[in-house]
């Protein structure tokens, strides 16, 4: 039984872990929408599988399919005693957004249940409807019999990072300038994410990475290795947009302490040559109304910070870049020592408007 706590996670000692700690389980969701993933969602569903394989080589994987996708969606997976496959209703896949947010108090875990609007509601949201993306944080903690705190705003997992001592990572363009709770200011976020994730400290990013279909989404921009260590998307182009983003969020980074009073180690992973929409791939969506579309030559938000720990491993993207891939996966291994990395391709993924952090929500072991 799953009950709903009339209380905050910080008030009753509770925490979200660093993202490196130990893990009980991934969660991710299977791409469905047509009119979100050209050619009906199959090449992104192709790339989905293999995602979830590597999940599965290092830990359990749950894995939420609408009934019309199940048959397809457990055809496509392996056979593995680490692969669940759980039929549920819901609007697309976007688990790390949509989902639950879990938090721990070392001996037991409960869940956040955010509101969500589809990253902008009835003005700027991506899609509608999402009436069952918001219903889906529910069914997970209901699922996995975890104890719920509803949380009163609306707010993206995708937005925050923690380092599971006390800091919280966002950003300003996110949070407040593309702001879902207009009755919320820097002060007032600032408290309701301490009180939700049990921190101390909010980071403000200025800016997410250009071109984020999300609004400058943080999992895209930077992430925790460990506490007091750093790692965020650059760029060396001064013709690219990207390339004043990342001086001014590393100048910020450069002068922070953590909630523990640590000044951050930075460091740094360029980001592929840009990546743009086909006429091919623009013809393969299917477009409504209630859709944000692209057209041919626009660029498309492809990073490589937007990687999921597991335990034991690094599930990373790579953008058929021999070089930078290069260069990541290589960062990423002395990041992360005693860490298998595993690159998937993952053009098909941004083509949706996220990358394997957004797709995955990692629920902590106690």
């Amino acid at each position: 039984m799953s009950i709903t706590i009339e209380s905050t996670p910080k008030a009753d000692g509770f925490r979200m872990p660093g993202e490196f700690e130990p893990q009980e389980q991934v969660w991710t969701g299977w791409p469905i929408r047509g009119d979100v993933w050209p050619g009906f969602a199959r090449p992104a569903q192709k790339t989905m599988a293999k995602v979830i394989e590597a999940i599965a080589e290092f830990e359990p994987v749950t894995v939420l399919c609408c009934e019309s996708h199940y048959d397809f969606c457990r055809k496509e997976l392996p056979q593995s005693e680490n692969i669940r496959v759980v039929e549920m209703s819901y609007n697309d896949a976007w688990l790390r957004d949509c989902g639950a947010t879990f938090v721990t108090d070392g001996q037991r875990v409960r869940g956040v249940d955010w509101g969500f609007n589809a990253w902008g509601g009835l003005v700027d949201g991506f899609y509608f409807p999402w009436d069952l993306d918001d219903k889906v944080a529910r069914k997970m903690l209901e699922i996995e019999r975890v104890d719920r705190y509803k949380a009163p705003f609306i707010l993206e997992g995708g937005s925050i990072h923690c380092d599971g001592e006390g800091t919280v990572m966002t950003t300003v363009e996110c949070l407040l300038q593309h702001n879902s709770n207009p009755e919320l200011d820097q002060a007032a976020y600032t408290e309701l994410l301490c009180d939700y994730l049990g921190a101390e400290k909010v980071l403000w990013l200025p800016k997410g990475i250009a071109y984020d279909s999300v609004w400058g989404h943080v999992d895209n921009m930077a992430c925790f290795v460990r506490p007091g260590v750093v790692v965020m998307d650059w760029c060396d182009d001064p013709d690219d947009e990207q390339y004043e983003v990342s001086r001014e969020v590393y100048d910020y980074l450069s002068e922070q302490t953590d909630a523990r009073g640590r000044k951050l180690e930075i460091h740094k992973i360029h980001q592929p040559d840009p990546l743009h929409v086909t006429q091919e791939e623009i013809d393969a969506w299917v477009y409504t109304d209630a859709t944000t579309s692209y057209e041919a030559g626009d660029r498309i938000a492809a990073t490589y910070v937007n990687f999921l720990i597991v335990n034991g491993g690094i599930i990373c993207p790579s953008f058929d870049d021999e070089v930078h891939d290069a260069a990541a996966k290589a960062k990423l291994e002395e990041l992360f020592p005693g860490r298998r990395v595993v690159q998937i391709p993952c053009r098909q993924l941004v083509l949706g408007g996220g990358c394997i952090h957004c797709m995955t929500q990692q629920q902590p072991a106690v």
